[in-house]
């Protein structure tokens, strides 16, 4: 399909709407296989187990040594949230290496090709998962989906190419949604399925892979007949392609964003320290956030005597209040209030971590978690829009994909780090100075803010 390109008058015009409900619609297929898992992973683990798997033993002893190290008391909840963050850290690690290179990829062939040849491979990984029968199977069925799961950096580059800043915005928001929505049904879908599949006698999660495969299906078919090409041959053309590899693969060189400042026109010194700045508070802030989600489930089991069902409903409340944040408040932020915003949300997020760390009964618990659903539906949106309007037409799928793998490292470490002062120090002391530390993302957030009105 021919790229199409308006001018930043149409802002809102029927081309930047019909790509913005096209990727909502491709990232909601996406999520929903992606999040069919999520419920499913204890059982998952606990299967593996008792067949006595060697693979799934000698990871045990990984978690064992970990356990015992930081003192967790041996209960087999705390070893599946312990076992599922191992696994969820390879998948975030993956992520790291793989969507920088992604993103430069589709700047120099395109996004629907990229995008295509992205989702057949989670096809791959689903069908991996389905016909599994050892834990090695399963593991291999998560490296591929680690690798090939570039969606979301490729969504968003498709973002970052829209003209004019309000539709650039309301795509950002609409990504946000599809990830609401996303991670609020596919896991009771998975849990569902799951449920109808041993009904019927066979593996439990075999229904559950098999409509994830189906999900990814229709995800191919629909961007192949409806997504167009975003960027034109004259950008594409002018494309440095990987360049040096090593800015793409080293981690200095993703913070410092060397890729952007490598190119045939590179930014300005003061746009690429606020882009460099926006990279560290992202970073910051999901290094701080998925501690916090991670640490969660160790709370309320040990406070509340919370059930996995009663969990399911707590994810599920904080699910549709992002939802209704997102589609309401976050998608009619204007250009240049962005970082008002995010500055408001991490603000607010201090108080969120004080009411849940200290949290005596399950009702001061879910007004913290109202807060944290609020920043977590206004952050990497509006992040998001911010880092989409630096670097050239032809560089936007690298700066997404550094970004996004900036928030994979962060996703990646911040549950260890988390986890493991939550259980050295205590449940009060790990939100508390969790609270405390969301200082470093304000004051990065005043820097990229004095950068731009200079």
């Amino acid at each position: 399909m021919s790229a199409l390109n308006k001018s930043p008058e149409d802002g809102e015009s029927s081309y930047s709407s019909k790509v913005i409900n096209i990727v909502f619609f491709i990232l909601l297929l996406d999520l929903l296989g992606f999040t069919l898992i999520l419920p499913l992973l204890p059982s998952i683990l606990d299967h593996y187990a008792q067949t006595g798997d060697a693979v799934y033993q000698s990871l045990q002893s990984v978690v064992d040594w970990f356990r015992d190290s930081l003192g967790i008391p041996m209960e087999k909840k705390y070893n599946s949230v312990l076992f599922g963050g191992l696994i969820g850290s390879l998948f975030s690690l993956l992520q790291f290496l793989a969507s920088p290179l992604t993103g430069a990829l589709s700047d120099r062939y395109g996004r629907r090709p990229m995008l295509i040849l992205t989702t057949l491979g989670l096809m791959s990984s689903y069908a991996v998962w389905a016909v599994s029968r050892s834990f090695s199977m399963f593991l291999l069925f998560r490296v591929i989906g680690g690798i090939c799961k570039g969606n979301v950096s490729l969504c968003t580059a498709i973002v970052a190419d829209l003209p004019c800043p309000k539709a650039r915005n309301r795509g950002m928001a609409m990504i946000g949604i599809a990830f609401s929505l996303g991670f609020t049904v596919g896991p009771l879908m998975g849990a569902y399925f799951a449920l109808s599949s041993k009904a019927t006698g066979a593996v439990f999660y075999q229904t559950p892979a098999l409509l994830a495969l189906a999900f990814s299906a229709a995800d191919v078919l629909f961007i192949w007949l409806m997504l167009p090409e975003t960027l034109t041959e004259n950008v594409k053309a002018s494309s440095s392609g990987f360049g040096d590899s090593r800015d793409l693969l080293s981690p200095l060189s993703l913070f410092h964003f060397n890729a952007v400042t490598r190119a045939k026109e590179p930014p300005s010194r003061e746009r690429m320290q606020k882009l460099q700045a926006l990279g560290l508070v992202y970073f910051c802030y999901l290094f701080l956030f998925s501690g916090l989600e991670f640490t969660l489930s160790f709370l309320t089991h040990q406070r509340f005597g919370f059930t996995s069902m009663q969990q399911g409903k707590m994810f599920f409340f904080i699910g549709v209040i992002m939802a209704l944040i997102q589609g309401g408040y976050a998608r009619r932020i204007k250009p240049g209030q962005h970082i008002k915003a995010v500055r408001m949300a991490i603000i607010t997020l201090i108080p969120a971590f004080i009411l849940i760390g200290l949290s005596w009964n399950v009702t001061m618990l879910y007004a913290g978690l109202a807060l944290y659903a609020f920043a977590a539906a206004v952050v990497v949106p509006c992040l998001s829009t911010l880092v989409s309007d630096h670097g050239s037409a032809s560089q936007k799928g690298t700066v997404m994909g550094i970004l996004r793998s900036l928030g994979a490292l962060a996703r990646a470490l911040g549950p260890v780090v988390s986890c493991s002062v939550y259980w050295i120090a205590g449940a009060q002391t790990c939100f508390l100075l969790s609270s405390a530390s969301f200082i470093i993302p304000l004051v990065l957030l005043r820097q990229a803010g004095r950068l731009k009105e200079e």
